[in-house]
């Protein structure tokens, strides 16, 4: 057996499961390392599945905000999504939520002034599809990985 296939109980990320590009696996095994048992990580899951209902709560606010062209409110549900989504270290959540955010203010993505609020409006729709789908993926495989063994 090579050095490299160890096959301890330790919490390295050496042994946790490939869970893509969407996910830290530094910042998403220090949470699976505060579950008091692998076999059902009873902790780490209940986080993970409130963080679900908390994103598609946040989904449809940010659907209605966007309706409303409530550009501040699009810029608080960015910013408090993105807070939950970098707990978990869901990378391109996080990633997608920074740039409502940052429209929301009525900046580019870099930080600079935009005045134009119908684009920013624009890049709020288009950026919030894609932040639905990258949820949708590493939703699936976080359910995937927390399914029952």
């Amino acid at each position: 057996m090579a050095a490299s296939d160890q096959n301890d109980d330790s919490h390295d990320s050496s042994n946790m499961p490939d869970l893509g590009e969407a996910v830290d696996t530094v910042t998403f095994g220090q949470i699976l390392e505060m579950d008091d048992s692998e076999d059902d990580r009873e902790f780490s899951k209940s986080i993970v599945f409130g963080f679900f209902e908390q994103a598609e709560e946040t989904f449809e606010k940010m659907d209605k905000a966007l309706e409303t062209k409530n550009l501040d409110e699009l810029y608080r549900l960015g910013h408090f999504l993105k807070g939950s989504s970098a707990t978990l270290g869901l990378t391109k959540v996080k990633d997608s939520c920074e740039k409502i955010q940052r429209y929301g203010k009525k900046e580019n993505v870099d930080g600079t002034p935009e005045e134009d609020e119908a684009l920013c409006l624009t890049r709020i729709t288009e950026t919030l599809k894609t932040v639905k789908a990258e949820y949708a993926d590493v939703e699936a495989t976080l359910k995937e990985f927390f399914k029952s063994p």
